[in-house]
């Protein structure tokens, strides 16, 4: 009788998309603050929370260490850490910094989003959903 190998194959994983990403003048921005700060920072911790009249706001604070449970992202020398409730709603997003005659301020381009509110306080995010699998 021929002998039945149960041992399950590896699965190969495709590679995971980038969740954030930074331009060039927002990765120089954080990491001017960072180099000023009068602490040290483990990196810049991204979000979403629930508010605003869209639905959603992004969050960005400098953490002092990363969370256990925080997706690490290394992009142009910045440390960023995405808090993981938030991942599914910033895959893809690309975080820059803008400076113009009146402001300036970070500003998330992220393919997620389906609407925000007319003052940019706020959005509607769809999460990503991984529909490749079966």
């Amino acid at each position: 009788m021929e002998q039945l190998n149960l041992t399950p194959t590896p699965r190969v994983r495709r590679p995971r998309p980038q969740v954030v990403s930074l331009t060039e003048a927002a990765a120089d921005r954080v990491r001017d603050i960072m180099a000023r700060a009068d602490k040290p920072y483990a990196g810049l911790r991204v979000g979403v929370k629930n508010g605003g009249c869209a639905g959603q706001e992004y969050v960005l604070e400098y953490a002092q260490a990363a969370d256990p449970m925080d997706e690490v992202v290394q992009d142009k020398g910045v440390t960023i850490l995405v808090e993981p409730k938030a991942v599914l709603f910033l895959i893809g997003t690309v975080v820059d910094y803008e400076t113009t005659a009146l402001s300036s301020k970070f500003v998330f381009r992220n393919p997620n989003e389906t609407d925000a509110c007319g003052c940019g306080e706020s959005v509607t995010i769809v999460p990503q959903t991984d529909d490749t699998e079966a």
